[in-house]
């Protein structure tokens, strides 16, 4: 409808022409104005960044995985035209880099470089471990696992002492079972190289072994360690290297350590199994330690030794004469009784105190360590608390 005048305003003339005076107004036309809507409003918002195209620059500067750099440069390049968001740059340049890196990962292929880059992984691994005399931390302890064994001088406080270093063959990873089975063999009996002097051990020193695992086994690991470390998983051993062997000593030593050396061999073969349970087992040990006492006995009176210590050597000789009888009667014995009757006079033969004299004249210690029931005057380690396996 429309809206009267004011009074006494002058009236417009009534339009004229084909609508004539009284008929209809032709229909109301808004002024030519843009309405807000999508792509355009007061303050001009950019167009948001493809997430896509930011991915495949991330992936081609990398290098990475070229092929999936390549083609998340090539769908993102796609999405930017359709939605007209930005990045087209970076899809760009996404794309070329991971070209090059496809093209560089298909010339390594073609030319070994891959099996390099993989000896380079192993040999790196290689190169991590220990060899014989080295000391070393291990920060997660001497049980369990470990991945970072820190080598330190040895004259300050430490945790390891390697003292052998046993190499396993080539193949199929053997399993955890194998190398713990062979790790106890072979480094209890290595530690009498390394280590001659028994007694010279201190006390709260036991035998430990760092295996191989799965893991490190993929990556070339074929090495058993032997260390020694403390008894005690909360110390560390002391400063100075626990190493007394022909490096150390000298010639008259080395010949008494030796001849010793057979009989701690055969002790340290004892079965795990008690004679009520295994008596067979622990009669082919005490045959094994009635030929090592033999084989000590020949080889100490063989020895041209010096004046002030042959006759205190002579009266160790005797000793493992005596010895060497029980030791052969358990041997054959019928039954668990008598084997425990042999064995028990064995034990009552034992005299520390005639290899002290000996040694304190070949200048060795002197002071006998505590060892478990079945050592000799002349045997035992340390605390013997057992070996531990560390795995890395």
């Amino acid at each position: 409808m429309s809206i009267p005048p004011p009074p006494g305003a002058p009236q417009p003339p009534e339009p004229q022409g084909p609508y004539g005076p009284y008929a209809p107004h032709p229909p109301y036309q808004a002024p030519p104005y843009q309405a807000w809507g999508q792509g355009y409003s007061p303050y001009a918002r950019p167009a948001p960044v493809n997430g896509v195209a930011i991915a495949a620059l991330v992936l081609g500067i990398l290098c990475c995985i070229p092929v999936v750099g390549l083609v998340l440069g090539l769908i993102a390049l796609r999405q930017i035209n359709r939605k007209g968001e930005r990045g087209r740059s970076m899809a760009i340049t996404g794309s070329v880099l991971s070209s090059f890196g496809l093209v560089l990962w298909v010339v390594v292929i073609a030319t070994g470089g891959v099996s390099g880059i993989w000896e380079g992984v192993k040999e790196g691994a290689r190169e991590g471990s220990l060899t014989q005399g080295e000391c070393f931390d291990s920060p997660s302890g001497m049980e369990g696992s470990s991945y970072d064994l820190d080598e330190v001088p040895c004259a300050g406080e430490h945790d390891g002492e390697v003292f052998a270093v046993v190499k396993l063959p080539g193949g199929s990873f053997p399993g955890d079972a194998s190398v713990t089975r062979t790790a106890e063999d072979k480094c209890y009996t290595l530690q009498y190289a390394y280590a001659m002097d028994a007694w010279a051990l201190p006390g709260d020193v036991d035998v430990y072994y760092i295996v191989p695992s799965a893991e490190s086994w993929r990556l070339g690991d074929r090495e058993i360690t032997c260390s020694f470390g403390n008894t005690d998983a909360n110390a560390s051993l002391g400063g100075g290297s626990l190493r007394n062997d022909e490096t150390t000593l000298d010639a008259d030593q080395v010949a008494y350590l030796k001849a010793v050396d057979a009989q701690n061999t055969a002790l340290d073969s004892a079965p795990e199994d008690t004679p009520d349970d295994d008596l067979a087992a622990n009669k082919q040990w005490a045959a094994r330690v009635s030929a090592a006492l033999a084989k000590e006995a020949g080889m100490l009176s063989g020895h041209p030794w010096p004046a002030d210590a042959k006759q205190p050597v002579a009266v160790v000789v005797k000793e493992l004469e005596a010895l060497q009888k029980p030791w052969s009667q358990a041997a054959g014995a019928d039954d668990v009784d008598t084997f425990y009757t042999h064995y028990d006079e064995a034990l009552r033969l034992e005299d520390p105190t005639k290899s002290v004299t000996a040694r304190k004249a070949l200048g060795l210690a002197t002071n006998p360590p505590s060892y478990d029931d079945g050592g000799s005057g002349e045997a035992g380690g340390g605390g013997g608390g057992g070996s531990s396996r560390l795995d890395v």
